[in-house]
């Protein structure tokens, strides 16, 4: 065993075969001499295991099918795109929304070209790069004011800093969620300096409670939508229009923090009613808070809106400083809402928007065109059939709420595993995410678009340990 280690190809001979091989020519040097350390490292460790045992296998012809996958796969991005076929629309873990073709447009040309980011064209002198967006949102959502941060954790932050820092802010204690990453209502509430009072029971709060919390010490009257989870049955709940008369009464701001940001009526789908953002300013609320990348379909950021009075406040906190948006979520932001001051214009280009309202006849015919593919590309390797299933929203949106969809169904015709397959289709050149359903690897054309169609095959293909 230990006469085979001499046999290993030197660390400069692969250098050199690989500097011949076009499709690694993009690789610096610098990762490919790592990554052909640590595939002969490999190498070493079969020799030891006795996987390796003749010479002939040592050669670098017989290592360099094995030695490029390994330098291929070492040299991608470890940020890069992958496949949707989930159906959950709004993916938190996949990037959430996708940006419409006019904000991608706009995002390329901020990155690539200088721009009036905090210059006033009018005057030639220093501008706000708040500007470009204010107006816009405010025309579109009834607010006397608008202002963005990098997201809506950061605005529940800013906002309760700003108005209740020391003071107390009443929250129904039905209300308190818990969002993804562990991020709670009453932690933020901690770290900004307000004091929580908690009012109600978890599933009836009435207006009364409210009134009864308020005392010398409170700041704020806060409402937070439960967007992500539903409680049911005997249940009660104080509308923003019902807080906003009780803050008049007691001179008190009210602040509802929406979660995920929604401009548009879903209605015809099946869905549980969610608030639109301009019916809750014109409920009267004070400062309303929530997500550009989720329902909305922009980018990640943090929408404040309301009335200019506290909006003012907000801006000059020092921490809009450290949590103000780049040129890049300023460029997508606006031209995706600017899509919103026509509804019917972003319903057919926010790509969210449109695979929320896809209708089930469409997908049916989608995930008949895409089983199509997948036969004639992969062949009798996999069976294929269509049948029906649901999609979500996701992004915390109408929890537990399906719409319907067909489900394009993948069965391996070998000794592969359904769970092997999910699991390999994880390391293809463009990774494939779907879910196990009856046995079967199911795709949802909701969250693929046509042009991923062969791209979907080639990755099957791929986990399959076949070629095109």
């Amino acid at each position: 065993m230990s006469n085979l280690f001499k046999f290993l190809p030197s660390v400069d001979l692969v250098l050199t075969k690989l500097e011949s091989d076009d499709s690694l020519t993009d690789v610096p040097r610098t990762l490919t001499r790592d990554l052909v350390n640590g595939f002969l490292d490999v190498c070493r460790e079969e020799i030891k295991a006795g996987i390796i045992t003749a010479e002939d296998q040592l050669s670098l012809d017989s290592l360099y099918p094995r030695l490029t996958c390994h330098v291929r796969a070492g040299a991608r991005p470890h940020f890069r795109r992958v496949l949707n076929g989930t159906g959950v629309v709004v993916h938190t873990n996949l990037g959430r929304s996708l940006l419409a073709d006019t904000a991608v447009k706009a995002v390329t040309e901020a990155c690539a070209t200088y721009s009036n980011l905090e210059f006033d064209l009018s005057t030639g002198e220093r501008g706000s790069r708040y500007s470009h967006v204010e107006k816009i949102i405010c025309d579109i959502t009834g607010a006397e004011a608008a202002l963005v941060v990098n997201n809506n954790a950061s605005a529940v932050l800013i906002i309760l800093e700003t108005l209740a820092a020391g003071r107390e802010a009443v929250v129904s204690r039905g209300q308190l969620v818990e969002i993804g990453g562990s991020f709670r209502i009453p932690d933020v509430m901690t770290k900004s300096g307000a004091i929580l009072h908690e009012v109600g029971a978890t599933n009836r709060t009435h207006p009364h409670d409210y009134e009864a919390a308020i005392n010398e010490n409170t700041a704020l009257l806060m409402k937070v939508h439960t967007s992500n989870f539903r409680i049911i049955g005997f249940t009660k709940e104080v509308t923003g229009a019902e807080l906003v008369e009780i803050g008049t009464k007691h001179d008190l701001p009210v602040y509802e923090d929406l979660g995920s940001g929604n401009l548009s009526n879903f209605s015809g789908l099946g869905l549980m009613r969610e608030p639109t953002v301009q019916e809750v300013v014109s409920e009267g609320v004070d400062v309303v808070s929530f997500s550009g990348d989720k329902v909305l379909g922009g980018p990640q950021a943090g929408i404040i809106v309301g009335k200019k009075k506290y909006i003012d406040m907000i801006k000059k906190n020092p921490l809009n400083r450290v949590l103000r948006i780049d040129k890049m979520t300023l460029a997508a932001l606006e031209a995706t809402m600017r899509l919103y001051l026509d509804p019917e214009t972003a319903m057919a280009q926010v790509p969210t928007l449109k695979m929320i309202m896809e209708k089930p006849e469409s997908l049916k015919l989608r995930a008949q065109s895409l089983s199509r593919v997948l036969g004639r590309v992969v062949g009798d390797d996999i069976t294929c059939s269509v049948r029906e299933g649901v999609s979500r929203v996701g992004g915390g949106a109408f929890p537990e709420q399906d719409l319907k969809t067909f489900l394009v169904t993948v069965v391996p015709t070998g000794d592969m595993s359904v769970p092997e397959l999910k699991e390999r289709l994880l390391s293809s050149d463009y990774p494939l995410v779907g879910r196990i359903e009856d046995d079967a690897f199911c795709l949802d054309p909701r969250t693929l678009t046509q042009t991923e169609y062969h791209m979907v095959a080639d990755s099957i293909l791929q986990a399959l340990n076949l070629s095109n």
